[in-house]
C-alpha cells in the first residue's frame, strides 16, 4: 500500500508558523492529499484536503490559518501553517484520498508538532 511522507514539523512559539510537507509516489499524484492529526490522548481528526485540481478545504478549528497547496512536479502537498496555537500541538500525518482505489493509501509515519513558548 502506497505510504506518503511527512516533514518538516518541530518545535514553535504560539503565534509562529510553520510548513509540513506531504511527498507522495508519483502514480498517486493525481488523487487528493488530505493532513490529519492527532494530540495525545485524542483521537485523529482531519485538518485540510487539497484536490488534484487545487480546490482546498480545512477544518473550522484551522480555517484562517491553515492553507494547502500543493507541487505536482515534486508530488508534493504542503500545509502552511500561521498563527499556531498550543491546541495546534500534534502528530500531523498525510494521505491520499479519492474515488480510484489507487487513491486511498496508509497513512505516513507523521510529523510532530510543538507549539509552546
Amino acid at each position: 500500500q502506497v505510504q506518503p511522507v511527512e516533514s518538516g514539523g518541530g518545535l514553535v512559539q504560539p503565534g509562529g508558523s510553520l510548513r509540513l510537507s506531504c511527498t507522495v509516489p508519483f502514480s498517486v499524484n493525481d488523487c487528493s492529499i488530505s493532513w490529519y492529526r492527532q494530540a495525545a490522548g485524542n483521537q485523529r481528526e482531519w485538518v485540510s484536503i487539497i484536490s488534484p485540481g487545487g480546490y482546498t478545504n480545512s477544518a473550522g478549528s484551522v480555517k484562517g490559518r491553515f492553507t494547502m497547496t500543493r507541487d505536482k512536479g515534486k508530488a508534493t502537498a504542503y500545509l502552511h501553517m500561521n498563527n499556531l496555537r498550543p491546541e495546534d500541538t500534534a502528530i500531523y500525518s498525510c494521505k491520499t484520498e479519492g474515488p480510484d482505489n489507487k487513491c486511498n493509501s496508509a497513512f505516513g509515519q507523521g510529523t510532530q508538532v510543538l507549539v509552546s513558548s
